[in-house]
């Protein structure tokens, strides 16, 4: 157990002073309902937030709020977390109860929240600026592509339809699909003078996006 910890630490170039609160960090409440990395991923969330907004202030002084709102969505969403957890194999160090080991131990949401749970015991075990090393190396990527400014599909059709037919589009959510742990959703979308397009995603809010996304390949925006 003290081998998987010390070898963590040398991935998160983080030592912990008490090795207790870097093994809660990796601790789902699956494998103990009473002691786990909930309250520590809630924490690490809030410190994410707040470096990654000073962050985003410092590289873009003269970025309209709306368009800093964006790039921080796009810097601390679960997509980027998991595409970090990924990336340091992170899911090989949590400790899952045995009805999850199967089925979730990649689950996307399970080591974002625990990459989230780090960033909090790593404020609270070596203080902001810790937490800031850590944010400053495994963001830095993400941080740097950010200056580019992507509008998502959503927005990019919203503001065509508003533009050129004064409406929004219109989304109609059709039904839910797949198992408990692993839904699938689908929604329409239609807009003035197109087609009903599907789309889908693991979230009603992905789905739209998906939608959005075919509808503007399909009229060439």
């Amino acid at each position: 157990m003290e081998k998987k910890l010390l070898f963590l630490e040398k991935i998160l170039k983080y030592n912990f002073k008490k090795k207790s609160i870097l093994e809660k960090a990796l601790t789902h409440k699956s494998y103990n309902n009473n002691i786990n990395n909930e309250k520590l991923e809630f924490l690490g969330d809030r410190v994410l937030g707040l470096i990654i907004s000073e962050r985003l202030l410092e590289k873009f002084p003269e970025e309209k709020e709306g368009i800093i709102d964006k790039k921080f969505a796009n810097l601390v969403n679960k997509r980027t977390c998991s595409l970090i957890a990924n990336k340091i194999n992170l899911k090989k160090f949590i400790y899952l109860g045995s009805s999850h080991k199967k089925l979730d131990r990649s689950s996307d949401k399970i080591t974002s929240d625990c990459l989230e749970a780090i960033v909090g015991a790593i404020y609270l075990d070596g203080g902001l600026k810790s937490a800031e090393k850590f944010i400053d190396y495994f963001w830095g990527e993400h941080l740097l592509r950010s200056n580019i400014t992507l509008i998502d599909s959503k927005t990019k059709l919203q503001e065509f339809s508003l533009k050129k037919f004064k409406v929004l589009p219109k989304y109609i959510f059709s039904k839910k699909t797949g198992p408990q742990h692993r839904p699938m959703f689908k929604t329409e979308v239609q807009i003035p003078n197109s087609k009903k397009i599907i789309g889908i995603g693991s979230s009603k809010k992905n789905a739209q996006q998906d939608a959005a996304n075919k509808l503007l390949k399909l009229l060439d925006i």
